[in-house]
């Protein structure tokens, strides 16, 4: 296990530069004190690395060091090619490139551990994309991409739901999420998201970016989606549930899932379930609830039973029932 940990720290501090003692210790999952250890290990087997202090410190290697440790052994020539994500690689403009490095490392390979690799490649498929949806028009992605690279300046027309807005940012990252891209950007001094099927037209600018010291995109977007899923479902709802209900209920969001699992089931197996869910607000409450149908009521706040009700009588009155004309 300690043989595995130094070469990760080796080859992490050849890639990355200067890297401080936290966060090896985050990405290799050991206390701050284990990271330490190994350092001196490193050291007293001849490897040049040193610690930098100060606030922006860590550990370094010295210039010009590299490790000549660059085979791959079987698991790790099958796992590579779980990097591929084509889906990305094309929409991104960059799928003939990607393509042509999975060729040039397939050659690379021993025979056996290329016959490894492409079986796991033609079993494994990535489709980021929701059930009965298509992937959003991503017309900029590539030129987008490109910027992102080379850490160019942007000058945005976005649609925000409030109205189209001009936006000046400094690129950060791209993120896929559950087939939609987002820009990360930083604009007036923060941080912010803006998804790209949103971003009307853009210019490139000549002017090169300001780094942001410390950022780090995934711990950025890890935040940033608990963060936003707080905020979609900062309210309360208490409901009456039908059992053969629990599982559509459940399906709403991970939010309710969770609210679902907790709850203290009835005493008899075919009575109705008594809970508090989170929602975002009335109105998509409304919606989702009606969802449901009559296995599920709402009880509380009487905001939302008001807002059913009328969007009940709203409904009503486009479908009225029809009269049996025998009974008339």
């Amino acid at each position: 296990m300690q043989s595995s940990r130094l070469l990760a720290i080796l080859l992490r501090l050849q890639a990355q530069g200067r890297v401080s003692a936290q966060a090896l210790a985050e990405a290799l999952e050991v206390s701050v004190r284990t990271v330490y250890r190994d350092i001196d290990a490193l050291s007293a087997a001849g490897v040049p690395v040193y610690a930098e202090k100060g606030r922006r410190g860590g550990f370094v290697l010295r210039e010009g060091y590299r490790t000549r440790l660059t085979g791959l052994d079987r698991p790790e020539a099958e796992t590579l090619f779980f990097a591929g994500a084509p889906f990305a690689a094309e929409q991104l403009g960059l799928g003939a490139v990607l393509e042509t490095t999975r060729l040039k490392l397939l050659a690379a390979m021993p025979e056996a551990m290329q016959q490894d690799a492409q079986r796991v490649a033609s079993r494994f498929h990535l489709d980021p994309v929701a059930w009965f949806q298509g992937p959003e028009a991503q017309g900029l992605l590539p030129e987008l991409a490109t910027a992102v690279w080379t850490g160019r300046m942007l000058q945005l027309h976005y649609r925000r739901w409030q109205g189209e807005v001009e936006r000046r940012v400094a690129p950060l990252g791209l993120v896929l999420k559950a087939g939609l891209w987002y820009l990360v950007a930083a604009a007036g001094g923060q941080v912010r998201s803006y998804r790209v099927s949103a971003i009307l037209a853009m210019t490139v600018e000549d002017e090169m970016a300001p780094a942001l010291p410390g950022f780090e995109l995934q711990r950025y977007w890890q935040q940033f989606c608990a963060d936003y899923e707080a905020r979609m479902a900062s309210g309360r709802a208490r409901v009456r549930v039908h059992p053969a209900a629990l599982r559509r209920l459940s399906e709403l969001s991970l939010a309710v899932a969770r609210a679902v699992a907790d709850a203290t089931p009835p005493a008899a197996a075919e009575a109705w379930w008594e809970l508090e869910i989170p929602i975002e607000s009335i109105p998509a409450a409304v919606g989702e609830l009606l969802r449901l149908g009559p296995q599920v009521h709402a009880l509380e706040p009487p905001e939302l039973r008001q807002a059913l009700a009328e969007a009940v009588q709203r409904l009503q009155a486009i479908y009225p029932p029809r009269v049996n004309s025998e009974n008339s």
